[in-house]
């Protein structure tokens, strides 16, 4: 079974350099930082269940990694690939409850990110899914880049594929990078309900963000499992939210 979801970049960003950061630095000083209990819910239940674009299966349950996670990057630009290692740290750094690092070996890896130049965007798609469902997908998605992830009978993921182009520029790569590895892990699901989540095809963060922090600690809080309904999540989730919400002020050093 196999869910993707893609991100939409319909603004022309300019030509590689290091122009396109200071976008992401302008981001961060204006970022909405305070949430309530409310807020994050309804934007977890919203992003963790339902899939943008999914091939097969079901949908309605919690899809997460049971298993550490190691990242493997497929391709010749060293430049990009060193800015993902530091997009998969920063992302480890700040999930509590994931184990996700970078591997140099592919056999071990259960994300597989693709570099490609974005004439080969198209045909890559085609290698890793058929024509047919290569054409769906981009009447579908009309992708930028693209994440799907393979799941078992438990709804655990087994592996993941990220392809993300490389020649757009800094900022378009840093903002498919983490749109994409992130929802890779499960929350998979972009919405236009809610306008603080990278999940949204109408937004671009390029970073991190402090909601998407909580988001994603949520998913992979121990107590929140593979294969849930949303009656169950919802059951556990006021506990689960009181220990995310003293994490992620922690590690973002937020007030009280």
């Amino acid at each position: 079974m196999v869910t993707l979801a893609a991100a939409l970049l319909d603004v022309p960003w300019p030509a590689a350099g290091a122009a396109e950061i200071p976008g992401v630095a302008s981001r961060q000083r204006s970022e909405k930082k305070a949430f309530t209990d409310t807020e994050i819910t309804e934007g977890f239940l919203k992003t963790a269940f339902g899939a943008e674009y999914h091939l097969a299966g079901k949908v309605d349950r919690i899809r997460k990694y049971d298993t550490p996670v190691r990242v493997f990057a497929d391709g010749n630009r060293v430049d990009r690939k060193a800015q993902l290692a530091k997009i998969v740290a920063d992302i480890a750094a700040k999930v509590q409850h994931l184990d996700i690092a970078i591997t140099e070996d592919s056999e071990a890896a259960n994300i597989r990110v693709k570099l490609v130049r974005d004439r080969d965007l198209n045909s890559t798609i085609t290698t890793f899914y058929g024509s047919e469902r290569a054409k769906e997908i981009r009447t579908s998605l009309d992708p930028q880049c693209l994440s799907g992830f393979r799941k078992n009978e438990k709804f655990e993921i087994e592996h993941s594929d990220v392809i993300l182009t490389v020649d757009n520029g800094d900022f378009v790569f840093f903002d498919c990078a983490y749109e994409e590895l992130l929802q890779s892990l499960g929350p998979i699901n972009d919405t236009p309900s809610v306008p603080w989540t990278m999940f949204n095809d109408n937004v671009s963060m390029g970073y991190f963000d402090v909601y998407d922090q909580y988001l994603l600690n949520l998913l992979y809080d121990p107590r929140i499992k593979a294969g849930m309904t949303v009656q169950e999540v919802k059951a556990v989730l006021p506990d689960v939210l009181t220990d995310v919400r003293t994490w992620v002020r922690k590690v973002n050093g937020l007030p009280e």
